[in-house]
């Protein structure tokens, strides 16, 4: 096997126009964001290259990206997907507020358990949702004792709420257990809360997690899932996702106005449906070199950072690092920034539990990532 993480140098990275690349100036290696230092897996690069030549770059129609993702999924973890019960959206993000939209109303709460990913806090505001945050425990994993007492308080009278769920989480790389999902079930049934469930980084776990997909579990069936291959297939500039509701949210889907699926791209669609169909080698490729990184940047910080903090990632290609015994004044990543010239994601902006700590992003070459720790080091 080939590692499309060690194929790409720093000078061909650097001619890259995308965020990651033109954020920050030149002498400032990004691991920050969450896109790969990969080339396109070869069968999505031939069916966009030729689309574009046909002049196939039109309006998106049909149940194509619907088959390709329920074929991955009933593959990859037996998750029998009914095609009539999806919609394609633009890509996750809008996945998640067409559901919210459907479940609950202005000012009603939607429960995230922070650290997490960011946009789930502007997204859900943008809606005219309430956040209400249900902080992770000490460990990184579901603290069911805090979730149990924020769903008792949000749905106080009887009013309605919903729980946006990461999972695998971002942050953290924690991919949570069948057991605690089906601990989720049980809380979201004895409390009447909607449960949403970003699933963008399922395809990305390691050999020592399983994921599960939510709608798998006895009791989820009202629940909704947005998937997508654009993490694990590097496709952000070319998005599309999957809006899957369970068998008892059919009929809050079909509420949905059909002009919700007219943001996904048809060359989206036709990139995801190239890589869920024949994009599993290379995702094999990617999955090996991701976990030989996840082990190495353990061995360089306790080499030249022992003082960090690290649990190795069960899944996405985020480290999430515990900075707080280093002790520093002002905020850790802009340290790291401008004295180590390394780009990282502050913690802090991932909410509450989050400071202190930095997200840095793993799906780069070794070299790189030696070079970055090594930055990191000198600037302490």
């Amino acid at each position: 096997m080939t590692n499309p993480l060690e194929t790409l140098t720093l000078d061909q990275l650097r001619e890259r126009t995308s965020i990651k690349w033109r954020r920050y100036p030149e002498d400032v290696l990004p691991l920050w964001v969450a896109e790969m230092d990969v080339p396109q897996a070869d069968p999505v690069r031939r069916a966009v290259t030729d689309a574009v030549e046909r002049g196939d770059t039109g309006y998106p129609d049909g149940t194509a990206y619907a088959g390709a993702v329920a074929a991955f999924a009933t593959h990859r973890w037996g998750w029998r997907i009914d095609v009539e019960h999806t919609a394609v959206v633009a890509d996750v993000m809008n996945g998640i507020v067409a559901a919210l939209r459907l479940v609950t109303g202005p000012e009603d709460a939607v429960v995230v358990n922070s650290p997490v990913y960011t946009p789930f806090y502007a997204f859900t505001r943008y809606t005219g949702r309430r956040v209400v945050e249900s902080p992770l425990g000490a460990d990184g994993r579901i603290d069911f004792r805090v979730l149990e007492d924020t769903f008792a308080e949000v749905t106080k009278g009887g009013r309605p709420a919903a729980y946006l769920l990461c999972s695998p989480h971002n942050p953290t790389g924690t991919v949570h257990t069948r057991e605690e999902l089906l601990a989720v079930v049980r809380l979201a049934k004895e409390y009447g809360v909607r449960v949403v469930v970003d699933e963008i980084h399922a395809p990305i776990v390691y050999p020592d997690a399983t994921h599960t997909p939510f709608l798998t579990l006895p009791g989820a069936e009202d629940a909704f899932v947005v998937f997508s291959a654009s993490k694990a297939w590097n496709l952000a500039g070319i998005k599309s996702a999957l809006l899957v509701a369970g068998p008892e949210a059919a009929r809050d889907l079909a509420r949905m106005p059909e002009e919700v699926s007219h943001g996904s791209s048809h060359l989206g669609v036709i990139a995801h449906v190239a890589a869920l169909e024949h994009g599993g080698d290379w995702l094999a490729e990617v999955l090996a070199g991701l976990d030989r990184n996840r082990g190495l940047l353990g061995d360089l910080l306790a080499k030249h950072l022992p003082d960090v903090g690290y649990r190795p990632p069960e899944g996405t290609y985020l480290a999430w690092l515990d900075c707080r015994a280093l002790d520093l004044p002002g905020e850790i990543a802009d340290v790291f920034l401008e004295r180590g010239r390394v780009a990282l994601m502050s913690g802090a902006a991932f909410g509450t539990g989050g400071e202190g700590f930095v997200r840095l992003n793993i799906a780069t070459s070794p070299e790189i990532l030696e070079e970055a720790v090594r930055r990191m080091a000198l600037a302490l």
